[in-house]
């Protein structure tokens, strides 16, 4: 952005979140000198910065609940945001699917997203690494797990060296088991995970994403439109006391449990990952074991 002028002898502006100030000569400064710290330019500045920070939170999460509910996107919405640093970063390269009138998905004709007009559509690029559009009313951000193609797609981003700004084709996805004693094992796979503190696997639970309520950690996933809460136990009281983790529940919103067989794809995926992020941040001994 520009330069603002911050009393007699400087200018501020705003560089990548920080706020930076010049001289009379152009010089732009290490610090900020004490004698602009309150001047209203710099109060504005920092104003402007917390409200730029909050947008961007407020757009990643938002393509990332697209993802998690795989739910349609008006195409002319993608278009409208695109201009958006703050909406385009998180949205560019990831993988977006044409949806007809009918509602349904055509991974045919699936591709990397690059670029959004509100009256060209989208432009992609497909597996074979040719360039195109999507002019359907629709599209969905497809969660991983219910990408038939995946390894295909993984394969094809790496050789092109995409880096997504949201975690789509390289997030971790769990595939619900076939039989019904090895889904219930698979619950149980990241329990009795060990913290020497509560207030750790609080503090993991929450730096990841999740809620902490009533003693568990919870996430709540819309699986085509229908909501599925995933929790797991990670112990309440004293936030001094140890603690330990217990299995991944699954259970409608008013606290009904879910059988695992009932659980759908997205949902069952996102409680695995939510269980084994709990998992990871257990207490271990030097040679990497469980203690």
């Amino acid at each position: 952005m520009g330069w603002l002028a911050a009393g007699v002898d400087y200018e501020v502006s705003l560089d990548e979140g920080k706020i930076v100030a010049r001289n009379r000569q152009g010089r732009v400064l290490r610090s900020l000198p004490k004698a602009v710290r309150d001047t209203e330019a710099v109060l504005g500045l920092r104003q402007l910065n917390e409200w730029l920070v909050r947008h961007e939170t407020s757009c990643r999460q938002q393509v990332e609940q697209w993802l998690v509910r795989s739910l349609p996107v008006p195409t002319a919405l993608i278009g409208e945001v695109w201009a958006d640093q703050a909406w385009r970063a998180p949205l560019r390269d990831l993988v977006v699917v044409p949806v007809d009138e009918a509602g349904h998905w055509d991974t045919e004709r699936a591709g990397l997203l690059r670029d959004a007009d509100v009256d060209k559509g989208l432009g992609i690029v497909d597996l074979d690494g040719e360039t195109g559009r999507l002019t359907t009313t629709q599209v969905v951000l497809p969660h991983p797990v219910r990408l038939p193609d995946l390894a295909d797609l993984r394969e094809f981003a790496a050789d092109l060296g995409v880096r997504q700004g949201t975690l789509q084709l390289f997030r971790e996805v769990w595939t619900r088991p076939d039989d019904e004693d090895t889904r219930r094992r698979e619950l149980t796979r990241y329990a009795a995970a060990r913290y020497k503190e509560l207030r750790h696997v609080q503090a993991r639970a929450t730096a990841v994403g999740y809620r902490v309520q009533g003693g568990t950690a919870t996430l709540k996933v819309w699986e085509d439109g229908v909501p599925v809460v995933a929790s797991v136990w990670i112990g309440d009281g004293d936030p001094g006391w140890e603690t330990e983790t217990g299995p991944l529940c699954f259970t409608d919103p008013s606290g009904e449990a879910v059988g695992p067989a009932d659980v759908g794809p997205v949902a069952w995926s996102e409680g695995m990952r939510m269980a084994a992020a709990l998992h990871a941040g257990r207490v271990v001994d030097e040679d990497g074991e469980p203690k």
